[in-house]
């Protein structure tokens, strides 16, 4: 896996983690709320339902009150009006009223008449309630409610059901009705099923979201790698024509050194020479041919002395000689006696550096020296050159008056070099300056060379 591709992992991998936390708890929060919420509606729904009953039982004790309350019927007579009321009564579809006597015996009961007459106390449903004892201790406690299982009509197939009773004093009888809770059930159904339909619309919006926001990151990033690519390829193909403009105007000026400098020397000495052989051949004063030979010489002392200088300006002897420390000081030092300046000089590297890295210092060194000699009117420089664990470190400051400017920051044909050797070796060059406060130039020289 390559470097870029291990980029664009870890960016999509922790936003794909934290995405995954974050939706797996916000997927069980909405479960717990929706069950939290289903709960209260769940309570909410059967007191909605117990007060119906409630109201439902006070308005059949309205009806018969007058009865109960009449005394010139006989009890028999207002027995038989109370059953007949009750049996009477309904609401909704399956909403009626029944009675029982305190010792279980039904009196009365719509939806099933045979249960009239009987003894139901010891009577259970399938989950073993006593539900008529239930309804008894509920009606003796003032009136209240008690669940249980009964049929419901009309396909009297058995429902869950929540009975209200009411004590009637006066012939130890109870009297109540009851609602099925199936229709609570399917409602509680129905809202949790919307519930978690919505949950997961929203977990499945979530997903959508975070693979789109992932291809949308991938696809960035492999965007911004390829433009990354293409200016790495045009400033390459920059690079490259830089140094191929800087080796052809170097081989241009050595040519031209050798051409004008060098090769007329040695034709000026040739015809010294060969004047001198003329001259000897016609027997001139041998003082006359004496000069001609001391000319010859002074033209070869002074074309090796252009020789010593254009081999230095390719590599500095020292370097090879002497080493970097060496060299750097012998530059320093002819720039102090040339300008006066004093230099706080530092050279601290424990390793042999390899040569690009000793020539790029040196060059380096040189630039700044001759920009600060002809810019910077500085008074004092302190130059170091130090070694970390990867990396040669350069930095020069001076002093002088500095600059502010951006075009001068960037636009100088030294600083360019300067610039440009450091590329050409994978290393970093910055440069600080601000008028009147001096300049610094400050460089990183791999010891490694980077790619």
């Amino acid at each position: 896996m390559g470097l870029k591709s291990k980029i664009i992992l870890l960016a999509v991998a922790p936003l794909i983690v934290a995405t995954v936390i974050i939706t797996y708890l916000g997927f069980q929060s909405a479960r717990d709320l929706a069950s939290q919420e289903l709960s209260i509606y769940e309570f909410n729904l059967v007191n909605a339902k117990k007060l119906a009953l409630k109201n439902h039982v006070n308005i059949a004790m309205s009806a018969i009150r007058p009865i109960l309350e009449d005394t010139a019927l006989s009890d028999v007579e207002a027995q038989t009006q109370v059953k007949k009321i009750l049996a009477g009564l309904s609401y909704e579809d399956d909403g009626y009223f029944f009675a029982y006597e305190m010792t279980g015996v039904n009196l009365v009961h719509p939806t099933q008449p045979d249960f009239v007459g009987k003894n139901l106390w010891d009577f259970q449903d399938r989950t073993g309630n006593y539900l008529i004892q239930g309804l008894i201790r509920a009606a003796q406690a003032g009136g209240g409610y008690h669940r249980y299982i009964w049929e419901k009509p009309p396909q009297m197939k058995q429902e869950d059901k929540l009975g209200y009773v009411e004590a009637i004093d006066r012939w130890n009888w109870i009297m109540g009705t009851g609602l099925y809770l199936d229709d609570i059930y399917a409602e509680l159904a129905k809202t949790k099923a919307i519930m978690n339909d919505n949950i997961e619309r929203s977990f499945f919006t979530v997903i959508v979201v975070v693979v789109v926001t992932v291809v949308l990151v991938i696809l960035l990033g492999l965007a911004i790698n390829l433009h990354e690519h293409k200016l790495a390829d045009s400033r390459l193909k920059e690079l490259a024509q830089r140094f191929m403009r800087f080796q052809v105007n170097e081989r241009r000026g050595f040519s031209r050194e050798l051409h004008d400098g060098i090769n007329q020397l040695l034709v000026s000495c040739k015809f010294r020479i060969e004047l001198a052989g003329n001259k000897l051949k016609r027997d001139h004063d041998k003082d006359v041919i004496h000069q001609e030979l001391i000319k010859a010489g002074e033209l070869m002392n002074q074309t090796i002395s252009e020789v010593r200088q254009i081999s230095h300006n390719l590599r500095p002897t020292l370097l090879d000689d002497l080493g970097l420390d060496t060299a750097l000081k012998a530059l320093i030092d002819q720039f102090m006696e040339r300008t006066g300046v004093q230099v706080t000089y530092r050279f601290e590297v424990s390793s042999t550096l390899p040569d690009e890295i000793e020539m790029t210092v040196y060059r380096l060194t040189q630039e700044s020296l001759t920009n600060i000699e002809k810019h910077a009117q500085a008074k004092h420089i302190s130059l170091q050159v130090t070694q970390s664990y990867r990396h040669v470190v350069f930095e020069c400051l001076d002093d002088g008056k500095g600059f502010s400017h951006k075009s001068e920051l960037t636009a100088g044909i030294g600083l360019i070099n300067m610039r440009e050797r450091l590329e050409l070796i994978g290393g970093d060059f910055m440069l600080e300056s601000q008028r009147g406060k001096g300049t610094k130039i400050h460089a990183l020289l791999p010891l490694e060379q980077r790619a």
